[in-house]
């Protein structure tokens, strides 16, 4: 049969020497990378006293945005659970009622606003997609937690707190 490339070589198989089959020669080269590592300078971040400094182009916990005069800006369009490729994103759209234009800015709204982080890839597709720049990412860590339901953030935990409005701990 003929190879489909001329890459194809034949493997010498000539026996090994002692020093080959106790691998002593690898042990060395091993050490000497190690030794040289050691004395190099050290890449550790004492995490509470000092913090990293983060790409610009970091992409972290989602928000959802308001407006200046503190109305939602999500029109529930839907766009960012449509660009979401892990499918994050689930919303559910309700119409504003008589009395509440001081809360949302157009007749649409998202009532149900969901983002799964242990989905999310932070890919930032579902910020480029809003029109309305309703969502984006901050330079924050998803914090960590030990139930499943504790990474599903809902709407109250993504909107920043309305002005004048503290954020409920």
């Amino acid at each position: 049969m003929q190879a489909l490339t001329s890459r194809a070589r034949q493997v010498d198989r000539k026996p090994m020497t002692f020093i080959e089959k106790i691998y002593l020669w690898n042990i060395i080269k091993g050490m000497v990378i190690t030794f040289k590592h050691i004395w190099k300078r050290k890449e550790t971040v004492r995490y509470p006293e000092q913090k990293r400094a983060f790409s610009p182009v970091f992409r972290g916990l989602h928000i959802l945005n308001r407006d200046a005069e503190g109305r939602e800006n999500c029109t529930a369009c839907g766009l960012c659970a449509v660009a979401c490729p892990a499918e994050a994103i689930t919303m559910e759209a309700a119409e504003r009622k008589p009395g509440e234009e001081h809360l949302y800015r157009e007749e649409k709204y998202a009532a149900r606003y969901e983002i799964n982080m242990l989905r999310c890839i932070f890919c930032g597709f579902c910020e480029e997609a809003c029109p309305k720049d309703a969502i984006y990412l901050t330079e924050t860590f998803a914090p960590a937690n030990y139930k499943r339901e504790g990474f599903i953030y809902g709407k109250p935990d993504l909107l920043i707190p309305a002005p004048g409005e503290k954020k409920q701990a």
